[in-house]
């Protein structure tokens, strides 16, 4: 009985689109305290219940190639998070990387793949690909993961990851269809991370 009851409350924060959600265990490496509050804020702003991913993330602000992701890492560029709430689909799309490296199974992934399109999953896993050997970012379903995670949790005007078609990134899946399909594929894995 104990164990239903922690899967329904893991089930109801991850489905629960109407309120804020917060959460996340991760620690700072570097930023100002500005730009670590816009990481708070960002991850606030969702619905999504980050405190389902193990941590702590390490979360690493400072200049670089760009915002990406590690299992356990994440880097986002201080230039991002200083233009604001802009940033703020970004990092919960580096976030979702984490619900990716630690809850998803390749079961998941594969139901994923199917649902939300992309060549593959990863970059490394593409049989298709350009001549420099790379595969678009939105040619990659865990890409189209992550946006399509931020989107449906935190559906503002202000996200810069809000679809404009069914062909972007974010834009496969209705967002209520896609928590439902997330609330089923992590059940087992949400509910052993919450405990």
């Amino acid at each position: 009985m104990h164990k239903r009851l922690l899967m329904s409350v893991v089930v109801a924060l991850v489905v629960a689109p109407g309120a804020l959600a917060a959460g996340g265990n991760y620690t700072f490496d570097g930023g100002t305290r500005a730009e670590q509050a816009q990481v708070r804020s960002g991850l606030n702003a969702s619905s999504f219940n980050w405190g389902v991913v193990p941590g702590p993330i390490v979360i690493h602000i400072g200049g670089g190639p760009g915002p990406h992701a590690a299992p356990g890492q994440i880097w986002l560029d201080a230039s991002l998070l200083d233009s604001g709430r802009f940033s703020w689909g970004v990092i919960q799309h580096e976030y979702a990387h984490q619900v990716d490296f630690f809850l998803l199974s390749a079961s998941a992934r594969a139901q994923l793949l199917t649902a939300l399109g992309g060549a593959a999953w990863w970059q490394s896993s593409a049989a298709a690909r350009a001549p420099d050997g790379t595969l678009q970012h939105a040619n990659l379903a865990s890409e189209r993961f992550a946006s399509t995670l931020a989107w449906s949790y935190w559906q503002s005007p202000a996200n810069t990851l809000k679809p404009h078609s069914r062909n972007d990134e974010s834009g496969a899946m209705a967002p209520a269809k896609f928590r439902q399909l997330l609330a089923t594929l992590l059940g087992r894995q949400a509910s052993a991370a919450a405990s």
